[in-house]
């Protein structure tokens, strides 16, 4: 009997080390949960300072980005989003270091590298394509372009991590579909795949794996 639970034993210590060795597992649910918290007070701001109140879901929100007079607005909306990318960043970096300070690890692997990789090219393409969405002034594209773009960097990215990242990816390509579709709920759209989405996925990881 003994012999038998060492063997099942040698198993499980054989599959977490090629785990290990196969996917990036230090991710930290936290780091979720704050770019969700961000990514909602960066639209409380954008709610608030930069619009009149009630048009954030009618067609004056979309339409009056394209007006001659809204330079001002469309730069200060620009300086918004970089703080909230910014401070998502920031800490999910943080996190995941302290985590892999605390499981004894390194944090850049060969796996790590492939999974950065992965998310990079399709979120960097993203990057390049919102941009000339911008330029072109395809106001109404833009949201969408972020939401389904970040999904395929999640959905690349997930197979070198949890799969929870592969599933967040596939909520935010489906938002940012349905957003191309009635494009007057951009607002709610990005609440929903940058802010609820993400703060349901940190603490679905936090409570599984921390």
């Amino acid at each position: 009997m003994d012999s038998k639970s060492s063997y099942f034993e040698d198993l499980k210590i054989i599959k977490k080390v090629m785990e290990e060795s196969s996917r990036f597992l230090s991710l930290s649910g936290l780091s979720g949960l704050f770019a969700g918290l961000f990514a909602l007070a960066g639209a409380t701001v954008a709610a608030l300072i930069l619009f009149k109140p009630g048009i954030m879901l009618t067609d004056e929100f979309l339409f009056g980005l394209s007006a001659a007079g809204s330079e001002n607005q469309r730069t200060l909306l620009i300086i918004d989003a970089m703080v909230v990318l910014g401070a998502a960043i920031g800490i999910s970096v943080y996190l995941s270091y302290r985590r892999t300070l605390r499981q004894g690890i390194r944090i850049w692997t060969p796996v790590s590298k492939r999974l950065l990789v992965n998310l990079l090219i399709p979120l960097a393409t993203g990057a390049i394509f919102t941009i000339i969405l911008y330029t072109q002034h395809q106001w109404l594209l833009l949201i969408p372009a972020m939401l389904v773009f970040y999904g395929l960097s999640l959905v690349s990215a997930g197979k070198f991590t949890y799969s929870e990242v592969f599933y967040l990816g596939l909520a935010e390509i489906i938002t940012g579909l349905i957003c191309a579709v009635v494009p007057v709920y951009g607002f709610i759209s990005w609440c929903l795949g940058f802010g609820l989405l993400h703060i349901v996925y940190g603490l679905i990881m936090y409570r599984k794996y921390e």
